[in-house]
């Protein structure tokens, strides 16, 4: 349990942990400066902490992370697991494209918080060193390329260290925090809600706007649940109630005592103005591993949700690499990383300082919680049949408070919010586009395609029969398979041993060895055979096939031929997508990884047939 919660330190709290190197300043010195006095000081220390009760504590910790998915978190998780339950329902449409939506502007903040999180450390060379101030926008742009230029290693060998930096990160803060609050013991009180409705009934719409800024400090909660597979609920838990917030909160009452002292002189930067000088060197050295530690773990995020949104049918097909022999989460997806770190160079160039980037970070991250408490309403009422007494003021008090978050958010769209909004809708089209794509294709061939009674019947005796086994891929387990009928059209044979064999992705993480395969014998060397994989799982269809004993002799890849078909569409009279769709669809469709390499085929044993598909 303990290597496991000093593990969740290293991978799961980065973003949360960060969050003190800009979000106390932010709130004071932001796009909606405040006051720099008692009420106001004591009031924002009141309002994190009780965010981060509420929100981290109450709504993600204690009541979300119980919906887990065979073990499994994280928004198209919980999706999978909602709508096998309301599948029937009228609003399921509606709660599918929310959950999508999230997953979208997850997107947004895997761009922007490897940027913020960077930039925010690296901007303590101008306390530390301030005759280096220029260097920072340099600095930082070669600690990302350096980032995802590692990626491809895997992050098993580093992980190791990441628990051990990110503890001496987070002691590290707490000193400090300690330190300055000893000095000013007052602060202390600041724990009481009182000091944050009261900061409400002095300054209503400063305090409002404050929120914006506020929600900096729980920048991060997504991932605890997101993480949830590779650690669980109880470590996870641990860690955070008896590490990671007392340390967060010694820090931002450290920092709000320095600025009950000095005011304006600390507002430059909170943070790094706590330590001594002789210090300040060493605080960034460790502060920078901590922002590279927290990109990494957001990175690895990227790649986790990308695999469930292909297996899950909301992607086109893309190469995905395992970087652990051991591991199966711990994957590669060059394409995804790639496409981030463009986008984090460029939003570093573009936004000069973590100042202006907070504009654009607290959007994705509290429309993506608000999106999580709508899924929540669900769950409680059709998962675990709550009554309604007992989860209306619950949901009520999670809906005010993510309701308020966003719209304090809202308002800085004009300053850079519009990012992730941007980002959202792009990465949300292009999602729901392959999603209903697909399905009308899927549709189209499931109508052409003929009843395979009757082609066993006419064709079984006909054709001439060769040694070997064909395996011809399909993705509708009914009908005869596009590439089965131009096979014997071109090449007038059959093989003795013919598999119709269709890839399933069910929607829990792991589907068991011993319920993976379905078979169903034909007659005439015929056999209808379906392999279920989970959305966590590799699609690995040899190793699959070496382990089914049932279908006749054993399958040796030297003696098995794979056949697909590949896909090209063409205009419909009456299409059932917008034209820009279509072509979206067709392009999302050209540029997908085959079947072939996705399905881990043997290269040598593949024979592709193209087919014409209108949609």
């Amino acid at each position: 349990m303990w290597k496991l919660a000093i593990g969740a330190i290293g991978v799961v709290f980065g973003d949360i942990g960060t969050s003190p190197l800009y979000a106390f300043r932010e709130t004071f010195a932001g796009h909606h400066p405040l006051a720099l006095d008692t009420e106001h000081i004591m009031g924002v220390v009141s309002l994190m902490f009780w965010s981060m009760m509420i929100v981290v504590t109450l709504k993600y910790v204690t009541i979300i992370m119980r919906l887990d998915n065979k073990g499994e978190g994280g928004s198209l998780a919980l999706l999978a697991l909602i709508s096998g339950k309301t599948r029937n329902k009228r609003w399921t449409r509606g709660i599918i494209f929310l959950g999508v939506f999230a997953t979208a502007l997850f997107y947004g903040d895997s761009m922007i918080t490897p940027a913020v999180s960077v930039l925010g450390a690296v901007e303590g060379i101008s306390v530390a060193a301030p005759a280096f101030a220029g260097w920072i926008v340099p600095i930082a742009v070669a600690i990302m390329v350096f980032l995802f230029s590692i990626q491809r290693n895997g992050t098993g060998k580093v992980g190791a260290f990441f628990g051990p930096i990110m503890m001496l990160y987070f002691a590290t803060i707490a000193t400090l925090g300690i330190i300055s609050f000893l000095q000013t013991p007052s602060i202390l009180w600041s724990l009481n809600p009182w000091y944050a409705i009261n900061f409400f009934i002095i300054d209503p719409l400063p305090a409002f706007l404050a929120l914006g800024s506020v929600v900096l400090a729980v920048t991060g909660a997504e991932a605890l649940y997101a993480d949830m597979g590779h650690f669980g609920r109880k470590p996870i838990k641990l860690s955070w109630l008896w590490f990671v917030i007392p340390a967060l909160m010694c820090n931002y009452m450290g920092q709000g005592a320095l600025l009950m002292r000095d005011g304006v002189l600390a507002l430059q930067n909170p943070f790094f103005l706590l330590a001594p000088d002789w210090f300040q060197i060493i605080l960034l050295v460790i502060a920078t591993s901590a922002a590279i530690i927290a990109s990494q773990a957001v990175i690895s995020g990227a790649f986790s949700v990308t695999q469930q949104a292909i297996q899950l049918g909301f992607m086109p097909r893309l190469r995905i690499e395992h970087t652990s022999a051991s591991t199966a989460g711990q994957i590669y997806i060059p394409f995804v990383n790639w496409a981030l770190m463009i986008m984090v160079i460029l939003l570093v160039l573009t936004f000069q300082s973590s100042s202006n980037l907070t504009a654009a970070y607290g959007i994705a991250v509290t429309g993506a919680m608000l999106i999580d408490t709508c899924l929540l309403t669900v769950a409680l009422f059709y998962l675990w049949r709550w009554k309604w007494y007992y989860a209306v003021p619950l949901l009520t008090v999670f809906f005010i408070v993510d309701i308020a978050y966003f719209a304090a958010n809202m308002t800085k769209v004009p300053d850079g919010g519009w990012f992730p909004l941007v980002v959202g809708l792009v990465i949300f089209t292009l999602l729901t586009t392959w999603s209903r794509g697909r399905a009308l294709m899927i549709e189209r061939m499931r109508e052409a395609a003929m009843p395979i009674k009757v082609f066993i019947q006419s064709a079984a005796t006909s054709a001439t029969r060769v040694p070997g086994t064909a395996v011809f891929m399909t993705s509708t387990p009914e009908g005869v398979p596009h590439a089965l009928l131009h096979n014997l059209k071109h090449n007038k044979v059959l093989h003795e041993r013919i598999i119709l064999l269709t890839v399933k992705i069910s929607d829990v993480p792991y589907v068991p060895d011993g319920e993976r395969v379905e078979l169903e014998p034909l007659g005439q060397g015929f056999h209808r055979m379906i392999l279920r994989f989970g959305f966590m799982q590799d699609a690995d269809v040899p190793t699959a096939l070496k382990q089914v004993h049932e279908c006749g002799a054993d399958f040796k890849m030297i003696e098995t031929s794979f056949f697909l078909s590949r896909q090209t569409l063409i205009a419909a009279e009456r299409p059932q997508m917008a034209l820009w769709r279509e072509k979206l669809f067709a392009w999302m469709l050209r540029n997908a990884e085959s079947a072939m390499e996705f399905f881990r085929l043997p290269t040598n044993r593949v024979v592709e047939l193209g087919s014409q598909v209108e949609i």
